[in-house]
């Protein structure tokens, strides 16, 4: 279902809120018209909501895994691990953590680098759904905590 967005603004600002637009939405074309006091414009555009991508989906997927109930929240846990690395531990431990503080918090390519980086540390053989070796792990090693 689409929408219509009008915005009144500066000339100089045009490109700068059309592409926070383009952005934020799937837009057709922009047009624009003069506003009632001169100084400004109005501009227009048809918009819809953008499909959601396979990293939002992946990331939704991952913050409401069963794996992490119970986990620490998002600042709980980054004090933990600036607190390890502070002390120079960047052990399994820390990097399991950071794999999960990454798979539940950053919908895009840093939670499968670091991911990534758990499964070299583990010389695991994971070639396919890295974020998925992160949930298992993190359930097994918190199963033992």
């Amino acid at each position: 279902m689409s929408f219509e967005i009008r915005v009144v603004c500066t000339p100089a600002d045009m490109v700068r809120i059309s592409t926070a637009l383009g952005n934020a939405f799937q837009t057709g074309l922009f047009r624009s018209a003069p506003s009632r006091d001169g100084q400004s414009r109005r501009l227009y555009v048809t918009a819809d909501h953008l499909a959601p991508t396979l990293d939002l989906i992946e990331h939704e997927r991952a913050r409401t895994h069963p794996a992490y109930v119970g986990a620490p929240g998002q600042r709980e846990e980054m004090d933990w691990l600036i607190s390890q690395a502070n002390e120079g531990r960047c052990d399994r431990e820390w990097w399991l953590r950071r794999a999960a503080l990454a798979d539940r918090c950053h919908p895009d390519e840093q939670a499968l680098y670091i991911a990534r980086a758990l499964i070299t540390l583990d010389g695991a053989d994971v070639t396919d759904h890295p974020r998925d070796y992160v949930r298992e792990q993190y359930a097994a090693w918190a199963r033992h905590q």
